[in-house]
């Protein structure tokens, strides 16, 4: 009964997205994203529309990030999880492959005044960071397995993004380091914790939220 519940909510939800947000989704858009505004360019993740971005935005402070520490914003796409780390952290750098996710980040980063603070930098995963290491690391990878299409479908699609970024974190930590996953139940979640747990990862649940037609789980993995 449940899951027929969470399956027509689902629908009934793609059906109001269809109706009334899609003027909102590959367009440029100023979200308020826990009040702060975050402008999304077209080809960049949507961090308040499609919720789990602001959802894990939402879960960060200083018992989460140590006031003056460093923190890596992998995949950060519009930037948020970076413009938020900042208000705790002394340094955060931003990594997305996609260039108009760079672009982006780069001008909230910008709006509020953060230059200082923040790094954005282009590159695959760890690639752009070889060799620093992270008092957190924030990601909220593409939970669908398959090709992406296009570059705004990297934030939605990938075949094996989940056990590299597994396979590079232990590396980008720093001693009592962690990282900051959320993951959706709607993804690959049993292959997702696997990845983690197969290089040794230690695993816990940090926050959760039931949205009916789906489940977003924060999790926090360390070494």
């Amino acid at each position: 009964m449940a899951e027929s519940f969470r399956l027509a909510h689902s629908w009934l939800l793609q059906a109001w997205f269809r109706l009334f947000q899609r003027h909102r989704h590959d367009r440029l858009v100023l979200e308020d994203v826990a009040g702060t505004p975050i402008l999304v360019l077209p080809q960049v993740f949507n961090p308040k529309l499609f919720r789990s971005g602001a959802f894990l935005v939402e879960c960060l402070g200083p018992k989460v990030i140590p006031p003056g520490g460093t923190v890596l914003d992998m995949g950060t796409g519009s930037g948020v999880g970076a413009v938020f780390a900042a208000r705790w952290a002394a340094r955060v750098v931003a990594v997305d492959i996609n260039p108009e996710a760079v672009r982006c980040a780069r001008i909230n980063v910008l709006l509020h005044r953060l230059e200082s603070k923040v790094e954005v930098r282009q590159g695959d995963l760890f690639a752009p960071v070889t060799g620093e290491r992270f008092d957190v690391v924030l990601f909220n990878p593409p939970y669908f397995r398959g090709e992406p299409q296009r570059a705004l479908d990297q934030a939605w699609r990938s075949t094996d993004v989940i056990e590299r970024f597994a396979a590079g974190l232990p590396a980008a930590l720093a001693h009592g380091g962690r990282a900051l996953v959320v993951l959706s139940s709607m993804g690959d979640l049993p292959g997702a914790l696997a990845a983690f747990q197969s290089q040794g990862l230690q695993v816990e649940t940090l926050a959760e939220r039931d949205l009916i037609n789906e489940i977003l789980t924060v999790y926090s993995l360390s070494r």
